[in-house]
Order: C-alpha cells, then structure tokens, then sequence
C-alpha cells in the first residue's frame, strides 16, 4: 500500500501525458484508490472478526496482486481507473488486518513500540517508493511500478502463508450486516463523487444525499441487532472519538502534499522522476526514523502529547508551503518537507496507540478497520479538495506551460485551505484526553 501511494504519486505527469489525462481525471487515478480503501475497511474488519484476520488479510494480498498486473497491461484510462478501484480494495483488506493481527498479538504495554516498527515499515515504503519508481519509470515506463508492486505482492503472500499459521475470530458466530456495509459504502461513493464536481449544481445534490445516506446508515447502525460498526461501543470512548477524528482531519490536510509537489517539480521545475522521487523521499525518510521513536514514548507518555507535538509541525510546513513559487529553492522545498516528515512521524504511531488501546480484543478488527477508514478518508478529502481547486483552476485540461501560473495558484490556495484543517485537527488531538488515570489496555 504504502509502495502504491508514492509510486503512483511520482507516475502521474507521465501517465497523464501517455493516456492524454485532464488534470481533473489525473487526480481521480489517486482518488479511487482510497475510496474504495475508504469503503472496505469498516465492512472487512468486522467480517474478519466474525471468520477470520488471516484469511482476509490473504484475500487481500491475492486482489492485490491480481490488480496490479491489470495495471500493468491498462492501456486505457477507465481500464487503469478500474484496477486502481480493485487495488484500493485489496489493499484496504490487507491493511485493516494487519494492524489488528500486531494489536492482537502484542502485549499492551509494548503496543506503542510494535506499532512504531509498522509505521516505520510503512514509511520506509513511502520512503523508497517515490525514488525506485522514479527510476522503474525512467528506464522502462510507468507500468513497471505495478509489476513491481504485483510481484512484492506475491512475495508478502508467500511469508504469510510460510509463516502466519494462526487464525482470529474473535466475534465467531455474530452476523455481518450487509445492509449496513452497503449502505455506508454507496453513500460515501456519492459523497466524495459529489464533493469533486461540488462546484457544479449535480455536485452539490450529490453530496447533498450522500450525507443523507451517511445520515441514514447511523440511524440503521443504531437499530439492527449485530451492526458493521458499533457505534454503542465507542459512543462514550473520548480516546477513540477524538483520536480518529484527529487522524482524518491530520491526513486530510497534509495528504495531497506530496501529490502536489511530485506535479510542481516535474512540471514547474522541469524534474526528471526519479529526480523528483529524490527530494520526495526526504519526508518519507524522516517519517520512518521518528515513528518508532514516536511509539516507544507513547508507551511511556500520554500518546496524545506526543501525536499533538506532530501536528503542530506539520502547521508549521503547511504554512512554509504557502510561499512556494516558481522561483523557490530547491533547499526550501526540502526544509519543508523534512519539519512534515518529522511532524507525521511523530504523530501516526503514538495515534494509533491511542486507538488501539482504547477498545476491547474482540472488535479490535473494527478499531482498526475505523482507523485505516479515518486515514484513508482524510487523503481521499485532501484530494478532493484538488480536484475542486484543479477544477476551478486549470480546468478540464492538461496541465501544460501556458497553465502553469493558474497550477501554482491552485496549490497556493490548496496550501491555505490545509493549513486551517491542520489547527484544527491540533486541536481535535488535544482533546483525545483519557478521563481514566490509567492507560486503556
């Protein structure tokens, strides 16, 4: 996943010069992936409660690779858009129990330093991703980074089945609501469609029902016997509320970062990919070396201090951001990158910890289901907001040299927007405080 995220990201000017994508479209190639991530989560952590983690950690592997290879081969832009939906999906199985599977087997007290070493696996994949499809894309085209991410795909499946015997089925014998996960994954299909065009009337309709639906899908939540999200069992855990809604405000504005930089220094600077993947790589590094750290502490200190201190550094590169033009220094653009490396680092693993430790084992699939949810709907809302300003902005065009100072002025206006989403969501992990003097195990 992590791999998918920032290849994809260094990829885009080129696909979209080899499949004549408009700028709008070229944004929805990222978009579907977390939406449908977005949609599965919820729905597959409380289905491998009920039949098991492993097994879906593996179905998701196996559409993971499948995905990959139609990637591969797309030689059209629904066909590219299609297996990026697939990929979204796999993946979203594979995260979601991954993250339950470590909590399941980690002794609370060590919870915060294993989630540390996930993260960091994690980041050391967006670490390496921007710079080794930078050269895969160099020297044989952007598919290669699916074949790539197809074969490390088979390979992850390989350890698991050699290695990951035992199965988790803590919530064996309950029903899965069926209603429940369709209902919530059409309404946030409407809402996140509706929110890209919301400067259209259709738009506005669109998103109009798709709170209705959200709306709606509560209601049901509340009402039916073995629902796909318990909203009971969380409705008076401040840590978990406030934590969650820290991490999709936090992702939602520091998300598109990345994506826009790879288009400024590709497009405004005139970078090579790999160049660009490069100075991409300078955040994502960071990330990797703080977030171990970061989980150790939280074992040791209050997990929403150390998360807080991490959100307000990423206030401090969103606001660096602002000024970037096209005249800006390479050195800049790094420093910038570094203090949101940094900040991220020190955010994920202790927010995770929080999370985690805040319910019981046996909907721990849910927890991390709603975890990865939160996330992946903040980097689907950061590209929305793109896909907005892109769209009042450039247009349904290409992004070429004649529409470059209409690009930077979107990203400027993009940087604004997130630097106010990142007070608050400083803010929101402020207030993810445990009014029990002991930590939740």
């Amino acid at each position: 996943m992590p791999f998918l995220i920032a290849s994809v990201n260094v990829a885009l000017p080129t696909m979209a010069r080899d499949l004549n994508m408009e700028a709008v479209v070229m944004s929805w190639v990222g978009t579907v992936y977390f939406l449908a991530v977005a949609i599965v989560m919820v729905p597959c952590g409380r289905l491998a409660d009920i039949f098991g983690r492993r097994k879906m950690f593996i179905i998701g592997l196996v559409l993971t690779v499948i995905s990959s290879f139609m990637a591969a081969f797309a030689t059209s832009v629904p066909l590219l858009i299609i297996s990026r939906a697939l990929q979204g999906i796999g993946s979203g199985l594979a995260f979601t129990n991954s993250i339950a599977i470590l909590t399941s087997i980690i002794p609370s007290e060590e919870r915060g330093r294993a989630l540390g070493i996930s993260t960091m696996g994690t980041y050391l994949g967006l670490s390496l991703g921007p710079f080794i499809a930078g050269v895969l894309i160099k020297q044989f085209g952007w598919p290669s980074i699916f074949h790539a991410a197809g074969i490390m795909s088979l390979v992850l499946l390989g350890l698991v089945f050699w290695a990951l015997r035992r199965e988790w089925t803590d919530a064996r014998g309950e029903k899965f609501d069926l209603v429940g996960s369709i209902t919530f994954g059409i309404a946030l299909v409407v809402f996140m469609y509706g929110f890209s065009v919301i400067n259209t009337v259709p738009g506005i309709i669109l998103v109009v029902v798709g709170i209705l639906g959200l709306i709606f899908w509560v209601r049901w939540e509340n009402r039916v016997e073995s629902p796909v999200f318990n909203l009971k069992l969380f409705r008076k855990n401040r840590v978990f509320i406030f934590s969650s809604l820290a991490a999709l405000v936090t992702y939602s504005s520091t998300f598109a970062i990345s994506f826009l930089l790879s288009l400024y220094l590709q497009y405004v600077k005139d970078f090579k990919p790999d160049e660009a993947g490069l100075v991409l790589v300078a955040s994502s590094v960071l990330m990797a070396i703080f977030a171990p750290i970061s989980g150790r502490i939280s074992d040791k200190i209050e997990p929403r201090l150390v998360a807080s201190v991490g959100l307000a550094l990423n206030c401090v590169a969103l606001v660096l951001l602002i000024f970037v033009g096209s005249g800006t220094a390479l050195w800049y653009i790094i420093l910038a990158l570094a203090v949101y490396g940094i900040g991220i680092g020190l955010f994920s693993s202790p927010n995770s910890n929080a999370i985690m430790g805040s319910v019981e084992h046996r909907v721990l699939g849910v927890a991390s289901g709603t975890m990865g949810t939160t996330r992946t709907a903040g980097m689907m809302l950061s590209m929305g907001i793109m896909i907005v300003l892109f769209s009042i902005y450039v247009g349904q065009s290409e992004i070429t040299r004649e529409l470059y100072p209409e690009f930077l002025k979107s990203m400027r206006v993009g940087y604004i927007i997130f630097s106010v989403i990142g007070v608050l969501g400083l803010i929101t992990q402020l207030a993810a405080r445990n009014p029990s003097p002991h930590k939740a195990s």
